[in-house]
């Protein structure tokens, strides 16, 4: 099992690098930011751009890896976010994970642009897929519904190859077949699984054997593709108590996750607890694989 921790970009650098820093010092595997223009949780709260809050914490880490949870492609084009990626890429020396997905209704609204939630899942897949040849290929064309591509130069390439790895968000039938069959990682939060807790961990298991079904299609082994489970899509904070990351940590092992993500606490608010309880869990990271 591997570990993840989500600092929300919220703050201005000076007291956000710590936080960063302190992420690697615990020993968690990835570090991972939102990536929305407003986060419909925190509405009224500071909010800061995800690529460069994810160079920034490059420069001031050197071991853990460092994600996007998740980009959509709500108010990006492929060609110009596969350019922020190359450069991400680069200067974390091949540390970046690309956590893909739908994306949220506030931000799909925000450039003015309404879109039923099919025509949003039909453009993630456009994205995604073209977004692939582009971080493969150079010289790429394109003419889809959604997005064009015109002799796109994609030089000098990843530093990971053939690309970045992908860790595509998917609950849905369709989205789960994309994982499936372009990501080197399925991230989740479950779906809708209801009001408790049991209910939330049965919803992840049904996921968790479409997902299972979804690369028996795509003919690839169950192994080949990372699992990576949202643990505070649940009805309780998985960093309530060390015992609670426990349990968590081990109904998502015998799930089949290779990885779980939690947030480093807040004050008050969504996702608030206390850091003592953070780093004790840290303390025991080795203990919990």
């Amino acid at each position: 099992m591997r570990f993840g921790i989500t600092i929300l970009p919220e703050h201005r650098w000076p007291e956000a690098a710590p936080l960063w820093r302190r992420a690697e010092e615990l020993g968690f595997d990835h570090a991972w930011t939102y990536d929305h223009l407003v986060w419909a949780g925190l509405p009224d709260a500071p909010w800061f751009g995800t690529t460069p809050t994810l160079t920034a914490a490059a420069m001031v880490t050197e071991r853990i890896r460092l994600g996007t949870l998740v980009s959509s492609p709500n108010y990006r084009h492929p060609v110009t976010f596969m350019r922020d990626l190359l450069a991400l890429d680069d200067v974390s020396g091949g540390r970046l994970l690309c956590g893909l997905g739908t994306g949220g209704d506030r931000d799909s609204r925000l450039l003015g642009e309404e879109q039923p939630v099919r025509e949003r899942v039909d453009r993630f897949h456009e994205f995604t897929e073209l977004l692939d040849r582009l971080l493969r290929e150079d010289h790429v064309d394109h003419d889809g519904p959604y997005y064009r591509a015109v002799d796109a130069r994609t030089l000098p390439g990843p530093v990971q190859q053939p690309r970045i790895p992908f860790v595509i968000a998917a609950n849905g039938p369709r989205s789960l077949r994309l994982a499936a069959r372009l990501g080197q990682g399925w991230v989740t939060t479950g779906g809708k699984g209801g009001e408790t807790l049991e209910d939330w961990w049965g919803a992840v298991a049904r996921l968790a054997e479409r997902f299972d079904e979804a690369l028996a299609e795509q003919e690839r082994p169950t192994g080949e593709v990372d699992r990576y489970l949202l643990l505070d899509s649940s009805p309780v904070f998985s960093l309530e108590s060390v015992d609670r990351f426990e349990e968590m940590t081990g109904l998502a092992a015998a799930l089949g996750f290779t990885d779980v993500i939690t947030h480093w606490p807040r004050p008050e608010g969504v996702y608030a607890g206390d850091v003592r309880v953070l780093e004790e869990v840290a303390s025991r990271l080795p203990h919990l694989s």
